[in-house]
C-alpha cells in the first residue's frame, strides 16, 4: 500500500526566525498525522539551518532543484552531490516555475533526474500542464512528453526509486484548484503511461496533486484512488495548514 506524502514546497520564502518558528510548529503538531510522511523543502541557503531543526524527528528533508552538472565552472548552481551531504531524502526537478520562467527544457529535466538518482536522492518530478494546454485539450500529451523525456533516456526501472508530482500549472498560485475527479483523471493517466511498461513500478509509484491543495480541500483531493499525498506551497509556509493537509490523509 502506497503511504501518503505531504510535501512543503516553500520556493522563496523564509528567514532564520521564520522557519524556526513554522518547523517549531510542525514538530508541535505532528503526533496529529497517522499516515502520511512529511517532507520539507527549503530554499538551499537554509538546508543546513532546517536539518539541524529536524534532528530527532521523522521529518524528511528535500531540495528544491539541483543543477544539470555535477561540478566545474557553473555559477550560482548547486550539484545533487552537494545536496546530498544535508541529509537530504527528496529533490523536486522539473517544477513549473523552473521550466515556465527559468526555460527547463523536458531534457534538461531529465538530465537533473539522473543526477539525483545518481546520488541516492528521491526525485520528486513535477509534471503538468498550463490552461492553454487544458483548454485545447493537450493535457495528457504535454504530460505524456514531460514523463517520457525520462522514459526514453533512462527506462521505466528508474520511476521505482522515484515520485511524480502533478501540478496543474492554471492551480498554482491562482487560488483556482482542479476538482477531485479533474485532479483523479490526470493521475490515473500518468499511472497508465508508466504502467504501459511496468504494471508493478505504475501501482506503486507515489504520485502526488500539486495545485493549491489546502486543509480545506484536501481530503477530498487525498480520497481518490491514485492521490497519494500533496506537494505544497503557500500553505506549507503555516504549520497549522499543512499539518491540517497532512491529517486529511489519516
Amino acid at each position: 500500500m502506497r503511504r501518503s506524502l505531504v510535501a512543503g514546497n516553500w520556493k522563496l520564502n523564509g528567514s532564520l526566525n521564520s522557519i524556526s518558528e513554522l518547523i517549531s510548529g510542525i514538530r508541535e503538531r505532528q503526533d496529529q498525522v497517522k499516515n502520511a510522511e512529511l517532507a520539507v523543502c527549503p530554499p538551499f541557503i537554509y538546508l543546513s539551518h532546517v536539518q539541524g531543526l529536524l534532528q530527532g524527528s521523522d521529518i524528511s528533508l528535500g531540495a528544491q532543484d539541483c543543477s544539470d552538472q555535477e561540478s566545474g565552472a557553473y555559477t550560482g548552481e548547486v550539484a545533487a552531490e552537494m545536496i546530498k551531504e544535508f541529509g537530504c531524502t527528496y529533490n523536486i526537478i522539473g517544477h513549473s516555475e523552473r521550466r515556465h520562467i527559468y526555460g527547463d527544457s523536458n531534457e534538461t529535466v531529465a538530465t537533473k533526474f539522473a543526477h539525483v538518482i545518481k546520488n541516492g536522492l528521491i526525485p520528486i518530478l513535477c509534471v503538468g500542464e498550463t490552461l492553454q494546454d487544458r483548454e485545447e485539450g493537450h493535457t495528457e500529451v504535454v504530460i505524456a512528453k514531460q514523463i517520457n523525456a525520462v522514459l526514453d533516456l533512462f527506462g521505466v526501472k528508474a520511476f521505482a526509486k522515484a515520485i511524480i508530482a502533478y501540478e496543474p500549472v492554471w492551480a498554482i498560485g491562482t487560488g483556482k484548484t482542479a476538482t477531485p475527479e479533474q485532479a483523479q483523471e490526470v493521475h490515473e493517466e500518468i499511472r497508465l503511461i508508466i504502467g504501459a511498461q511496468n504494471k508493478d513500478i505504475a501501482a506503486n509509484i507515489r504520485i502526488l496533486y500539486g495545485g493549491s491543495m489546502k486543509p480545506e480541500n484536501a481530503e477530498h483531493l487525498l480520497a481518490q484512488p491514485d492521490i497519494d499525498g500533496g506537494l505544497i506551497g503557500g500553505a506549507a509556509l503555516k504549520a497549522e495548514d499543512f499539518i491540517g493537509i497532512a491529517i486529511a490523509a489519516n
